[in-house]
Order: structure tokens, then C-alpha cells, then sequence
């Protein structure tokens, strides 16, 4: 399983102490006692109750290690009892989750097609995760993601990925860690490149699939909304329900931000923010801040609200150009600056950036800005109000995968287990239809 493949320090070294009475101890015991390495004598004597509690804290690098001890320790992840206790009490990872995209026609990540082609082997689509609390890079595998998909959007510890093909859209949901996938039913109206939002909760999953109406073989149009809902208590919404769109909504195809029971995306010519409203089925029109001025915004959840992070221009030479984050209030229709890059950082990133523009993802208290066309990035942290440049993925531009291509994210919570898609089994045929 070719999930995480980058080294970690050992384990912290613990020291027990002894009373002065063990000082006539031999030699050989004394060393053992003042080990700096975990006694086996002790630690292993611990309840099996602890160790999996323990175990169940382990960030997905090293429990994924761990399972390579022994073998109850590897059957883990099959484990109902252990899975259970993981949920309640493993931390949160606000991690990220990127993939390599070129065109919006070309969304979909192989590793190395064209040998993959010439030898009749399988083509392996790859995702990077990036940890933004060490700034470690892993390689995640989506095998069993088959041709004709991109990723749109991730939830919960689940990646959606929508069909390529114009039409009807197919939906699956892939849990990389634990290499499952599950299916959706399909869309009811015919889409090119819909904008895809995804919420997962541990007993529900929303997904509002919106615009790229095909009103023919060879126009699309911004349409209509389609809503899917599913949770534990029993009530289905598959796709039935259906909401207009703004008029003369120009919104970018992808993926959507999920704040507070609405979904987010940016709206074009001119900027404005477009909110949906999953409970009352109705879209409502956000104007941006300085939305003459804007260039490359984007916006991103973090900490339950949502921000809207983009470079500011001005050709008043008294307003010196910027990248600045607003933060929407509770009303839903203010923005207030929160944040401003400094501007002994700005010169250098937009010397880097070049005008290219960039893309922006949030995730908890971080966000992550990727510059377009360049390996660079920076994370800033909201709370702490740092800033620091982000480490190029070792895998990207030519890496193993043997494919360049820039990097675009999504908010990624690496979980072990996703009990709601236990729901989906209920709705749909087998994944294996996709592989015929």
C-alpha cells in the first residue's frame, strides 16, 4: 500500500528513576534500568484496552507503521471495536490533499500513462498530502478510482470524484487510507463541468451539484441546482430536489466551500460570491469586497467562517498592491479585513507569482496559497498570524509519477473509518459497474 512513504523520528525516549538503593545493582541491570529506550519488561505488560487508546492517537503516518509490529495490531483497521474508539477520541488532522491539473478537460491523474498505455498496466491515479505541521509531503493511491473521473472536492476523510463524460454526472466517494469507494446515484440533469459541493458528517452526507446545464451537444448554461442528502435517521434526497440559479451567474467549475449549512463559490464579471442554501433550497448573490480591484480570489473555510483571500490592485499609486483575507460576518452580507500580508513578503511572492494568479485552500486555522505555475506555496497560519513558504512536493514536476503539472488542493481530514457510506450500499449497484 503505497500510502505513506516518508520517514518520522523515533519514538520520545523515556527515563525511569530508581531509589538510592538500587545504586548496588550489577552493571547489566543498571543499564537496563536506565535505558533511555522503553523497557519491554514494563511496557509490555500494558492492558490491551490502553495500547489501542494509545494507538488510536497515532497520526495516519505512523499508525500505518504500526500496524507492521504484529498481527492484531495490523487487523486494527478491520477491527469494529477498534474503529469505534477511534472515532471518539482520535485527534483532528487538518491536513491538505492536492492533485495535478492542467486544463479543465484534463482532470484526471495517472501515473505515467503512457507507459501505462504500452505495457497494458493499470493506470494509478495519485493524490499528494501535504502535513502542514511538519511540512511533509506523502503520496496517497487512489486505485480503484477508474478512468474518466477528476476529484472535485473531499469531506470527512472521503474524496469525491465526478465523471468526466458529459451527462447525466456519476458521483463516487474514495477513502484512500483504507482504499474503499463508494457510489452515488447519478445526477438527474444532464452537466459538462458542474461545481461540486460535499459536506460528510459521521452519520449524514450532503452534496449539491450546480451549473454547466448542457441546453445543448454544443452550449452550457448556468442553470440549476441538483441536492443529495442521506443520514443516518432515514431520510433520503436523491437529487429530487432542484433550485434555479442566479441569473447571468458565471461561476468557475469545481468544487465548493461548505460553511454553516451553505455552500460558497466565487461568481465572475463582476466578482461576487454566490451562496446556497441547502435547508431553504435558494441561492443568494454576496457582493465582494473591493470587487473592482480583486484578482485571483478565492475563498476558504476556516474555523466555521468563511474568507475570502485575493491580491488587491489599485492604480492610485497611495494604495500599494497587496494580498489581503476578509472575513464574512454573521449577517452574511459584510466583509471585514482580517488579515494583510506584509509587504516585505508580498515583493517577494509577487516577483514569484508573476501575475499568474494563485489558488487558495483552508483548512482549520491554516490556509495554503499555491502559486499558479510555480512549485512555490506559502501557509499562513490565522491565529498565530504567520507566514512561511511551503516546501515543493517532492513527487510533483517530474517525479516518480513522471507527469508535471500544478498542484490543486482541498481541505483533507485523514479518517480511518467513514460509517455513513455503509448508507450508500443500500441505494446503489456495486462500484464494480464503472470497471466494465
Amino acid at each position: 500500500m503505497d500510502v505513506f512513504n516518508t520517514s518520522l523520528p523515533l519514538p520520545f525516549s523515556y527515563t525511569f528513576t530508581t531509589s538510592s538503593s538500587s545504586s548496588i545493582a550489577t552493571t547489566t541491570s543498571s543499564n537496563a534500568i536506565y535505558s533511555p529506550w522503553m523497557d519491554s519488561r514494563i511496557w509490555s505488560k500494558l492492558p490491551q484496552r490502553l495500547l489501542d487508546r494509545v494507538i488510536a492517537f497515532l497520526p495516519p503516518p505512523a499508525f500505518f507503521r504500526a500496524r507492521c509490529v504484529c498481527k492484531r495490531w495490523y487487523t486494527l483497521l478491520f477491527s469494529n471495536t477498534f474503529l469505534e474508539l477511534y472515532m471518539q477520541i482520535s485527534p483532528h488532522c487538518r491536513w491538505f490533499l492536492f492533485f495535478k491539473h492542467k486544463t479543465l478537460k484534463s482532470y484526471i491523474y495517472r501515473n505515467n500513462t503512457t507507459r501505462a498505455a504500452n505495457d497494458n498496466r493499470p493506470n494509478i491515479c495519485h493524490g499528494y498530502l501535504l502535513d502542514p505541521y511538519d511540512l511533509t509531503w506523502y503520496r496517497l493511491s487512489f486505485s480503484l478510482v477508474p478512468s474518466g473521473f477528476y476529484p472535485t472536492s473531499s469531506s470527512g476523510g472521503l474524496v469525491c470524484w465526478v465523471s468526466e463524460e458529459a451527462g447525466s454526472k456519476s458521483l463516487i466517494l474514495c477513502n484512500p487510507l483504507v482504499g474503499s469507494v463508494s457510489q452515488l446515484p447519478p445526477t438527474l440533469r444532464p452537466r459538462l463541468f458542474p461545481s461540486v459541493g460535499l459536506t460528510v458528517t459521521p452519520t449524514s452526507i450532503d452534496v449539491a451539484v450546480a451549473g454547466d446545464d448542457l441546453i445543448s451537444p454544443y452550449a452550457v448554461k448556468n442553470l440549476s441546482t441538483e441536492s443529495f442528502h442521506i443520514d443516518a435517521g432515514g431520510f433520503y434526497s436523491l437529487w429530487g430536489t432542484t433550485a434555479s440559479m442566479p441569473r447571468l451567474c458565471s461561476l468557475e467549475s469545481g468544487g465548493m466551500v461548505y460553511v454553516d449549512g451553505k455552500f460558497y463559490c466565487m461568481n465572475y464579471s463582476p466578482f461576487s460570491v454566490l451562496s446556497y442554501d441547502m435547508a431553504a433550497n435558494n441561492w443568494l448573490k454576496i457582493q465582494a469586497p473591493m470587487r473592482r480591484f480583486l484578482r485571483s480570489p478565492s475563498l476558504v473555510e476556516s474555523k466555521g467562517k468563511l474568507i475570502l483571500v485575493a491580491a488587491v490592485e489599485k492604480s492610485k499609486l497611495n494604495v500599494p498592491r497587496s494580498l489581503r483575507l476578509w472575513g464574512l460576518q454573521a449577517c452574511g452580507a459584510t466583509w471585514v479585513e482580517i488579515e494583510r500580508m506584509p509587504q516585505q513578503l508580498y515583493i517577494p511572492f509577487a516577483e514569484e507569482e508573476r501575475g499568474n494568479g494563485f489558488d487558495c485552500v483552508g483548512n482549520g486555522e491554516l490556509i495554503v496559497i499555491m502559486i499558479r505555475g510555480s512549485e512555490r506555496g506559502l501557509l499562513f497560519d490565522i491565529c498565530r498570524k504567520r507566514w512561511q513558504w511551503i516546501p515543493p512536493c517532492p513527487y510533483n514536476n517530474g517525479g516518480s509519477d513522471g507527469e508535471e503539472g500544478e498542484l490543486h488542493g482541498f481541505a483533507y481530514e485523514p479518517r480511518l473509518a467513514t460509517p455513513v457510506t455503509a448508507l450508500l450500499d443500500q441505494l446503489t449497484l456495486p462500484f464494480q459497474s464503472f470497471a466494465g
